[in-house]
């Protein structure tokens, strides 16, 4: 029997898209599915830009593939406002992409924000990151997977 309140609670839910469309968002998307991500960090700039709130603990998103599928429903478990140079392996770790260092994650990370498709989604031409640079970090669970498009992965 399938429950109609699940799918009408999903319908109502807010959607979550790692990175932007294409390769990397498809790594991520798959790193969430196979339980290797569990957290995810993103420039407090971008929150503010968008004139968005933060994640809060107990909230669910769908996540949405680059075809803007939805591919699973998560949970945040955690979220906090960081320094950048503050964040720890844990967190680094977490994120799934097999990052061997703090300082690998933070290049990583780096470049994509200063990349273009960042850079104009938060109306800049450049950007200042620095170990005070606010960032939040969020940790998160997938909650559930009936019904989404995986296929595609």
């Amino acid at each position: 029997m399938t429950d109609v309140r699940a799918t009408d609670d999903r319908a109502e839910l807010p959607t979550a898209a790692f990175a932007f469309p294409g390769p990397l968002r498809d790594r991520l998307v798959r790193a969430i599915l196979d339980g290797h991500k569990v957290t995810t960090t993103s420039l407090a700039l971008a929150y503010e830009v968008e004139g968005a709130p933060l994640p809060q603990v107990g909230g669910r998103s769908v996540v949405l593939d680059s075809n803007e599928r939805p591919v699973c429903v998560i949970e945040t478990v955690e979220v906090r406002v960081v320094a950048l140079g503050d964040v720890d392996y844990d967190h680094a770790d977490g994120e799934g992409e097999g990052y061997a260092s703090v300082a690998e994650w933070r290049a990583s990370h780096e470049d994509f924000w200063r990349g273009p498709e960042m850079l104009e989604s938060l109306g800049r031409r450049a950007l200042v990151l620095d170990d005070a640079t606010p960032v939040v970090v969020e940790r998160f669970r997938v909650v559930d997977l009936d019904g989404v498009a995986t296929s595609s992965l």
